[in-house]
């Protein structure tokens, strides 16, 4: 277990964050296939669109190199990993706001509808998966998709066999040299690990509302271990009472 919370073990790794990711081959163009998934109009005019979880900025440079010319609100709970997104060059377009997933229906600057949502890497670490579904939900337009780009091994034993070892032979031992902090890494391995598999995700979805929900992996030695989890609120919802 962490000493601190996931938001404030976030904080501290911060600085090396991008470094570490950066040596993750394929990281930054898995993120852009998950984008391209949405299936988003053209360059994305006229489109709000919300990065749910956007660390240092990663998944929000994906939005904006598929659709350049949408509206983006970025949101993140961990003040450190904000800090370094906010200092990198961007269009006015693009927002950050602290804030946390669960505390999003009273935050100033997160209001929908919004025309697609991109949560990378957050689902899995929210205290309340489900919760943190139905607020996404709550925040889409009728129509709109959501993308959840996550790691997810529990349906493959090799694929848990790689990320056991890629994690303690990599992994766990760069973050600790690059960032000085090995904890936050331990978590990530065994917050995979514990995570749903695709059917039990999808199912997940499912309860929260979701419709037309599929899912795609990526290629690479990250094949069946990264996934974009797909789905989209209903065009139209049936009228209670």
């Amino acid at each position: 277990m962490l000493d601190t919370s996931v938001p404030e073990a976030f904080d501290a790794i911060a600085r090396g964050y991008d470094r570490l990711t950066g040596s993750n081959p394929g990281y930054h163009e898995h993120l852009r296939m998950s984008v391209r998934r949405m299936g988003l109009r053209g360059r994305g005019e006229g489109l709000r669109l919300l990065d749910l979880g956007c660390g240092t900025g990663a998944s929000t440079a994906a939005l904006l190199d598929v659709a350049p010319a949408a509206e983006i609100v970025a949101v993140d709970a961990s003040a450190g990993m904000l800090a370094a997104a906010k200092a990198k060059s961007w269009p006015a377009s693009v927002r950050f706001v602290h804030a946390r997933a669960e505390e999003l229906a009273d935050t100033p600057g997160v209001r929908g509808p919004f025309d697609g949502v991109l949560a990378a890497y957050l689902v899995r670490n929210l205290p309340d998966p489900d919760a943190g579904l139905r607020t996404i939900f709550e925040l889409l337009r009728p129509g709109a998709p959501v993308a959840v780009h996550d790691y997810s091994v529990a349906d493959s034993v090799r694929a848990r066999a790689i990320w056991t070892l890629v994690c303690w032979s990599v992994i766990i031992p760069a973050g600790s040299a690059i960032t000085g902090d090995a904890d936050i890494y331990k978590y990530l391995w065994r917050s995979v690990r514990r995570f749903d598999g695709a059917a039990a995700f999808e199912h997940r979805l499912a309860a929260a509302g979701f419709v037309d929900l599929r899912t795609q992996t990526m290629p690479g030695w990250q094949q069946h271990i990264v996934h974009t989890f797909l789905g989209r609120r209903p065009s139209s919802e049936p009228v209670s009472g």
